[in-house]
């Protein structure tokens, strides 16, 4: 046991000591005795760095950039296509329009001839009507005209006795006939 406490303590006093020398030197990175240690330790930090980004890391990226170019390619191709699409589109819709303006112009003219010619039909009708009503009318005012210059005579001769008897005179037919054919041809 006392071995054992020996050796103990020669090894607490070999870190004390080594504990006192680094206290001594201060930073051990800016001890220059430890510099070329440093400086290769450093070079092959840096060229294993530069192998595991250049073998790993650096085809990873490539490869995500790669993908990434490829689907915004893919993209702006459909994008393309989807605007060609879209101005065909348009256009298929502007003729369809015009089609159909044409063609309501078409039914609007259509429509407004056979109203014209409904219209033409009725007042052609009515001209007619209105025109058998008039020779009617017409036929009718001669009749009544006819008869009624067929009776001013019988009324004449008529009035005309009845005067000379209101004035107190006896009438004679005969005579009162024969002045009122004379007054009727324009005599006298």
């Amino acid at each position: 046991m006392a071995g054992e406490t020996t050796a103990l303590t020669e090894h607490a006093t070999e870190a004390a000591d080594a504990a006192h020398a680094a206290e001594g030197a201060g930073m051990p990175q800016l001890d220059f005795s430890t510099f070329p240690n440093q400086i290769f330790w450093l070079i092959v930090a840096i060229i294993a760095i530069y192998y595991i980004l250049s073998r790993v890391a650096l085809p990873r990226i490539e490869t995500v950039l790669a993908e990434r170019n490829g689907t915004i390619t893919n993209d702006v191709a459909a994008a393309e296509e989807l605007k060609l699409r879209a101005v065909q589109a348009e256009k298929a819709y502007q003729k369809a329009l015009a089609e159909a303006r044409a063609q309501a112009q078409k039914i609007a003219a259509e429509t407004r001839d056979a109203i014209r010619e409904d219209l033409d039909a009725a007042t052609d009708k009515a001209d007619a009507e209105i025109a058998a009503r008039t020779s009617e009318s017409t036929a009718r005012i001669a009749e009544i005209r006819d008869s009624a210059l067929s009776h001013v005579e019988t009324v004449a001769k008529d009035t005309a006795i009845e005067i000379v008897r209101a004035l107190g005179r006896p009438a004679d037919a005969d005579a009162v006939a024969y002045e009122v054919n004379q007054q009727l041809k324009g005599g006298a």
